[in-house]
């Protein structure tokens, strides 16, 4: 099938709610990328029914099939990978990039020589995990959130 054609496909295939897909699709089917922040999910609603939904590097994202027609894609670290939905028949409806990108408002990060810490100010700032941060920091943080929620389970 020539690269226009499946864009064509692609775009008529796949569209997404909340940041969206480009309005005008590029003719080269390697220009069409599916963004989603790292640690946050997006619904993606495609116009065919979704059996199977492959993830090139699940590392990079993840993706539930919500009802045959709405995908969850949730960035779990940063980088590309791609995505291939297929029809019952195992025929493909889209094979597109996704791209996770760090989230940026808000966030600082913090470096004591070789050590990283990463803090959300949204107006006051808080400690948060963020992919490269210093393990020992990242399990304080996580002690941290694990006995305040304990406390509020009581």
């Amino acid at each position: 099938m020539p690269i226009v054609l499946r864009s064509v496909l692609l775009a008529a295939a796949l569209s997404v709610t909340g940041l969206g897909l480009p309005a005008a699709f590029a003719q080269d089917q390697e220009a069409v990328t599916v963004t989603v922040n790292a640690n946050m999910a997006r619904i993606l609603r495609i116009n065919a029914p979704a059996a199977t939904v492959i993830i090139g590097n699940p590392a990079v994202a993840d993706v539930t099939i919500q009802d045959p027609q709405t995908l969850i894609l949730t960035g779990r670290s940063y980088g590309r990978t791609n995505m291939i939905i297929l029809d019952a028949n195992g025929d493909p409806i889209a094979d597109t990039v996704v791209e996770v990108a760090q989230l940026k408002s808000d966030t600082v990060t913090i470096f004591s020589g070789a050590q990283r810490t990463s803090v959300a100010c949204a107006p006051n700032c808080q400690p948060v995990i963020m992919l490269g941060d210093d393990t020992s920091y990242t399990s304080n943080v996580i002690a941290s959130s694990t006995l305040v929620d304990g406390a509020a389970a009581n």
